[in-house]
């Protein structure tokens, strides 16, 4: 190895005060001319004026082409549930609706005519059959899944089922 040691001239207290300065100075002065071209690249452009009338009709385009393809209308069933006269019989709910379940006797519900399985349940009485239909009871669904139907026609339904296995239950 070499004895000889480099010396390295030492640096002034001037060298490090420019040093610092143009490190700083050199990118402030390339950022100003950036920006200055920049500003005079949109100086000399020249923008159409943009009246009311243009934006309406561009946003009536705009209005158009966005447009949903399909609009979903909810209706409210007219009149009271229950008041006024039933629009179906017993008999003709029982078959739209009632007969899917109670004609085979699904899950335990009671078959049409079966009188064994309706009697503990006629004995409850019209009223409260009428209650389990409406509210739904068990795994039978309020209104036995027939959600549109009124309570007049539930409880003509009811005592139509309850009849077709001996009750003598009076539809509404």
């Amino acid at each position: 190895m070499s004895e000889h040691h480099y010396d390295f001239p030492k640096t002034t207290v001037k060298q490090v005060i420019f040093a610092a300065l143009g490190g700083l100075i050199a990118p402030l002065i390339v950022i100003t001319l950036i920006v200055n071209h920049v500003l005079a690249i949109q100086a000399t452009h020249i923008e159409d004026p943009v009246t009311a009338d243009a934006i309406k009709a561009a946003n009536a385009v705009i209005e158009e082409r966005i447009k949903p393809v399909a609009v979903v209308a909810l209706a409210e069933k007219t009149g009271n549930s229950g008041a006024g006269q039933a629009g179906k019989s017993g008999e003709e709910i029982v078959n739209a609706v009632c007969s899917a379940c109670h004609g085979a006797g699904v899950m335990g519900s009671p078959k049409l005519g079966d009188k064994a399985a309706w009697a503990p349940r006629i004995a409850q009485g019209y009223e409260t059959l009428t209650k389990h239909a409406i509210e739904g009871i068990r795994q039978m669904p309020a209104r036995g899944g027939g959600a549109d139907l009124t309570d007049a026609e539930v409880a003509s339904a009811v005592a139509y089922l309850a009849n077709q296995a001996g009750a003598k239950f009076t539809a509404p």
